[in-house]
């Protein structure tokens, strides 16, 4: 009897992990453990991504920095493409604080999972109709880069928002910036007994290396995988994101559900 309760324990702690990834109540620990989910599936999509459209999807400094130089040097049709993919990139995010706060109003526990649904969605459709949405073109970009970007500003967004702005994941300039300090602290002689200790946060540098090293093994997985499969490499991507955001959405169905029966039975 004994056995059979460990077991069934043991089948249900999924479901608790999952409510706590990406459901309403926060828990710094479930952040972590996302981002390092969405590092890697935005390093994913980043590298592989440029296997597929010959464009990095996330990088909007240089997107912006391209706009610039093409501006001034009078190449018109490419600053129209870096600024529809700067705009896709900014609809993206608005996007998530749109469906967010719309949750938000309601109660709903899946406030930020409705958004990775939607993420996984839009990279399930990339996966199916890669191929054909590259023959569509708007504002001089193809729609496989601007849905591309979009979905890189809508998972940036949601991981800012759920952490407070902690972790970011789909650039590394930030989490870099912020390593190279740390490395300096850690490396600092503190030659002077009486001057307060200069000492390196272990637990931050920890992190943002993980973090770094997810996007990493992401990036490179994702180009060996539009490699050797095209399109149909975020298919897994997708699938990966559903799984975290399906736990919240099936208890906002139920408590929905539950709330109608109860209202017919009134």
């Amino acid at each position: 009897m004994a056995e059979a309760t460990d077991e069934k324990e043991r089948m249900t702690v999924p479901i608790p992990y999952l409510r706590g990834l990406s459901g309403k109540e926060r828990r710094r620990s479930a952040n972590l453990h996302l981002g390092y989910s969405l590092c890697f599936i935005a390093g994913a999509v980043n590298a592989g991504g440029f296997v597929a459209v010959g464009q990095y999807t996330s990088h909007m400094t240089g997107m912006v920095s391209a706009m610039a130089d093409d501006v001034v040097l009078g190449n018109t049709g490419l600053a129209i493409a870096a600024l529809a993919a700067v705009v896709a990139f900014l609809a993206g995010a608005a996007v998530t604080a749109l469906l967010v706060n719309w949750a938000r109003r309601r109660q709903l526990q899946s406030e930020f999972a409705l958004c990775l649904m939607l993420e996984a969605i839009l990279l399930l459709l990339f996966g199916l109709l890669g191929s054909v949405l590259a023959h569509f073109t708007y504002w001089l970009l193809p729609l496989t880069t601007m849905l591309l970007c979009f979905i890189m500003g809508l998972q940036n967004a949601i991981i800012t928002k759920l952490s407070n702005a902690e972790i970011r994941t789909t650039h590394l300039t930030g989490m870099l910036t912020d390593i190279g300090i740390e490395l300096g602290k850690l490396f600092y002689p503190n030659l002077d007994d009486q001057a307060v200790p200069v000492r390196a946060n272990a637990a931050k540098l920890g992190l943002l290396s993980l973090l770094v090293s997810f996007f990493l093994l992401g990036a490179m997985l994702g180009a060996l995988g539009f490699k050797w499969l095209g399109y149909a490499a975020t298919i897994p991507l997708s699938i990966w994101l559903a799984v975290l955001a399906c736990v919240p959405i099936w208890d906002d169905i139920m408590m929905h559900w539950q709330a109608r029966r109860a209202s017919r039975q009134d």
